[in-house]
């Protein structure tokens, strides 16, 4: 199973926006604060991660000219982390979003929704680290703060359901992983509707959980509507797509369906290379799928020359490999 979606993403577009609606200023100091953060999430929409970055960081030191307990100045904290964990930066993204998290507690209270927000962004980077009780615990949380207040039907509440699915999977607790990902696909195909980005995500989820249950058939169905959500909502160099051609490539080389297979693993790998840092963990995911293809197809040459390279990217983040 390779790594969970970021999801956190696309709560960060609600989380500003519900900033903007909590808090009655106008003030040169909001508008410019805005103003940043606005232009920051365009720029890591385009892929522009160091203008992103730049941006993010300006809109933390303008945040910080408010009090150390603004709400704006927690927000700012929490896209910079968002930032780092997209890209592979988790040392960066923990130290950030532990401070978000103490400045959101303090700016609005231990129950409220973006404290949640925080809550499930750092379980999922727990879960990724391979911190499974850490995580088990912030999604707990995160999860009981948003059924308590913005009701069970809600996409935020899919969004902690499958992410501590994710995490049950990954420890092999599978038969409890599958109803919550079987609520989280309720929720979003009632609220988004079946062609929307993140009930695609859902699908893929669940079909990477039917991968690990042997259920390969069922896998590829829902990867092969998973891939086609994708394609027709997402940018063809996105990195959710990515994932999502090599699960359904993994659906297929486990069946032994290896022709088919190739040409998807070929075609994440590459958009994985381009959209994302060259030592990302991803890569180094999608290499070591490939090899092994490779070398279930008698070419043992071309496949240590992928592992070779994963290897060197595992390398130089030991920190942040999957745990075995």
């Amino acid at each position: 199973m390779t790594r969970g979606y970021a999801r956190w993403l696309v709560e960060a577009a609600f989380t500003v926006a519900a900033l903007l609606v909590a808090v009655e200023a106008a003030s040169a100091q909001w508008t410019r604060w805005g103003s940043l953060v606005n232009a920051a999430s365009k720029a890591e929409s385009q892929g522009n991660y160091i203008e992103a970055e730049r941006l993010y960081k300006v809109a933390v030191e303008e945040a910080e000219r408010l009090g150390p307990t603004d709400a704006r100045l927690g927000t700012s904290l929490h896209r910079l982390a968002g930032l780092y964990h997209d890209l592979g930066k988790y040392d960066q993204a923990e130290v950030l979003y532990k401070q978000a998290l103490k400045v959101r507690e303090k700016a609005l209270g231990p129950e409220d929704v973006l404290v949640a927000t925080t809550l499930n962004d750092l379980g999922e980077l727990y879960r990724l680290l391979g911190r499974y009780e850490e995580a088990e615990k912030l999604y707990k949380r995160s999860l009981a703060i948003r059924e308590k207040s913005l009701g069970p039907e809600d996409t935020a509440v899919s969004t902690s359901l499958v992410n501590l699915a994710l995490l049950y999977q990954f420890q092999g607790k599978r038969t409890v992983a599958v109803p919550l990902y079987e609520r989280a696909l309720r929720i979003d195909e009632k609220a988004l509707g079946p062609n929307h980005p993140d009930f695609a995500i859902d699908l893929d989820n669940l079909s990477g959980l039917y991968r690990d249950l042997g259920r390969y058939s069922e896998a590829e169905a829902l990867s092969r509507r998973a891939v086609s959500i994708f394609e027709a909502t997402l940018a063809p160099n996105h990195p959710d797509l990515a994932t999502g051609l090599n699960n359904l490539a993994l659906a297929l080389h486990f069946q032994g369906k290896y022709t088919q297979a190739e040409p998807l693993f070929k075609r994440a790998l590459n958009i994985w290379e381009k959209a994302l840092p060259p030592d990302h963990p991803s890569i180094a995911q999608g290499l070591e799928n490939y090899a092994t293809l490779l070398r279930k197809t008698n070419r043992p040459v071309e496949a240590e020359k992928m592992e070779a390279r994963a290897k060197a990217i595992r390398a130089k983040r030991p920190a942040q490999n999957p745990p075995k």
